[in-house]
């Protein structure tokens, strides 16, 4: 078959392969088979006598890893065409990277120990990626499930990282099959070694299975509004004052309030005019007593709301390394934060901490600015870096004794960042969100679809407020239960339940990607040292 022998039709289609399994639209049961074609090139060159392979190797790893790449992300571009090409062509060298260092470790390691290395550097890079300033794990192949529900119930043990180690093992053992027993319709031994890779697909399915039908179905109790006002980030948003925002926000939930309403969410950065509003003056403002007076009117509902918001420092140097310069003696933290306002308490903030690359912070900035100054991607309000917290915050509904974790955006790609907010009592998930920035693309469908995996890892309901949509409650299975449709004005009222009970995940977080960065390490410095490899 033309496939097994040229090189680079096989990295087209690992990139094909990765590309349309992947959610929302994707045949996710098409990442088992997808890194084979780049399996059978990697063989190919370390076994044939060309010249230069590990440029070869690098070249046709990096071609498949950027038609993926390019295949699932490219609706960047609708926010920035700088931002779309720097994340594409990063991220497709980072994985043709870990396809060079296997290249490596099956020369000094035996070829089962170079695999088990594989496995492990992967899923370290993934937990890598997760953490570092350059952080972009929407690839991560565990969340390649995000649509099959129902296949995955099991990640309340292991969260995404399972699904990697999952899709890593059984794209090695067909491998391993399709090498020594080609595919032949006259010998089909082929068939019969392929089955207990089948059989390591269909287990864990199994037990997904049973997990769903076990997974109590909780009785919705809660009644939320969560807004979904509609609003183009591009023209409308930040020529707006927060007056107009509070009475749009008052005129659509004004006749969707009952008596059993006890939450309203409005979306990220909801109130973002000018700006922001100022931390330590914020009781007096306008539009404080604008909220003020509608709780009072409402007393029994919590409002948690996006908003920016900012701090002054007044001294000649830098306050703090997220600080910008305004003028001499005045520097400024700008946060993306969410508000928390309850009739007779304290209004609470939050800062959204996981910022998204080159546009809310610039990475390594102490290191950067120098070069580079000030250098973000305008997409509306205000073109500084974010200032960030340490620490999760959960807000309490004192009225009700409820506790939400308030999650903003792009934090919800984060697993063991989310179960932060649910070990400190958090009895749903709140996230609000603005990612119309993308457009009507699969961009805003996956982060839906991703923030049904922190439901099932975590067993929480989850209510998302998003500006275009898609706003939705998620049900502590993943089941998206109510939905408003994209690019539609309205208030989704709808129900949700409440939990306490704590997951195996939400409580040890991701274990397996901690144990394999610990193999990872030592198998390379072992490799390092040639002692395993048995000598010619």
């Amino acid at each position: 078959m033309i496939f097994y022998k040229n090189p680079v039709l096989l990295s087209i289609l690992s990139g094909i392969l990765l590309t349309l399994s992947w959610p929302v639209q994707g045949l996710s049961f098409l990442i088992f088979f997808s890194l084979i074609p780049l399996f059978f090139v990697e063989d190919q060159i370390t076994k044939g006598n060309s010249k230069r392979k590990k440029l070869r190797l690098f070249t046709l790893s990096y071609l498949g890893f950027f038609v993926w790449n390019l295949g699932t992300t490219w609706w960047i571009i609708n926010s920035s065409i700088f931002g779309m090409v720097f994340a594409i062509v990063c991220n497709t060298l980072f994985y043709a990277i870990l396809m060079m260092l296997f290249h490596w470790s099956k020369k000094r390691l035996p070829l089962r120990t170079a695999y088990i290395f594989l496995v492990s550097l992967w899923i370290a890079f993934e937990k890598f990626h997760l953490e570092w300033d350059f952080s972009w794990p929407w690839l991560n192949l565990g969340n390649v499930f995000s649509e099959d529900i129902q296949w995955i119930q099991w990640y309340e043990f292991t969260g995404s990282f399972g699904g990697s180690l999952w899709v890593l093992i059984i794209n090695i053992g067909l491998f391993e099959v399709f090498k020594n027993h080609p595919v032949s319709l006259k010998n089909t031994l082929w068939v019969k070694k392929m089955t207990p890779c089948l059989i390591g697909i269909a287990i864990p399915i199994v037990i997904s299975l049973l997990l769903f039908q076990r997974e109590k179905e909780l009785t919705p109790t809660t009644e939320v509004l969560l807004l979904q006002p509609n609003i183009d980030p591009y023209k409308e948003k930040y020529d707006r004052e927060n007056g107009y925002y509070f009475d749009l926000m008052v005129d659509m939930t004004a006749d969707q309030i009952s008596d059993e309403t006890r939450y309203i969410f409005t979306p990220e950065t909801y109130f973002g005019a000018g700006f922001g509003a100022s931390l330590e003056e914020f009781k007096t403002t306008v539009l404080h007593r604008k909220l003020d007076s509608l709780l009072k009117k409402n007393p029994k509902i919590q409002l948690v709301s996006g908003i920016q918001t900012y701090s002054v420092y007044r001294t000649d140097s830098p306050p703090t390394l997220t600080a910008n310069f305004i003028r001499d003696g005045v520097w400024v933290d700008f946060y993306n934060s969410a508000l928390k306002m309850e009739y007779q308490q304290e209004p609470e903030f939050y800062h959204k901490s996981k910022l998204v690359v080159g546009v809310e912070n610039m990475p390594y900035k102490s290191f950067f600015k120098p070069l580079l100054g000030e250098f973000l991607l305008d997409l509306g309000g205000t073109v500084s870096s974010r200032a960030t917290q340490d620490y999760r915050s959960v807000f309490e509904h004192t009225k009700i004794n409820l506790k939400t974790g308030p999650v903003i955006c792009y934090e919800s790609i984060y697993g063991e960042f989310v179960t932060e907010y649910v070990r400190k009592g958090a009895q749903f998930l709140a996230i609000i969100t603005n990612d119309a920035w993308w457009g009507n693309t699969a961009g805003h469908k996956q982060l839906l679809s991703y923030a049904r995996l922190r439901a099932i890892e975590n067993r929480r309901s989850i209510v998302r407020s998003a500006n275009t949509g898609i706003s939705a409650v998620i049900n502590t299975k993943g089941e998206i239960t109510d939905k408003l449709p994209y690019d539609t004005k309205g208030v989704l009222k709808a129900k949700f339940a409440p939990a306490k009970n704590i997951t195996f995940y939400t409580q040890y977080g991701d274990y397996i990607a901690r144990w394999s960065g610990f193999v990872s390490v030592l198998f390379f410095l072992i490799a390092l040292s040639g002692r395993l490899k048995k000598k010619k």
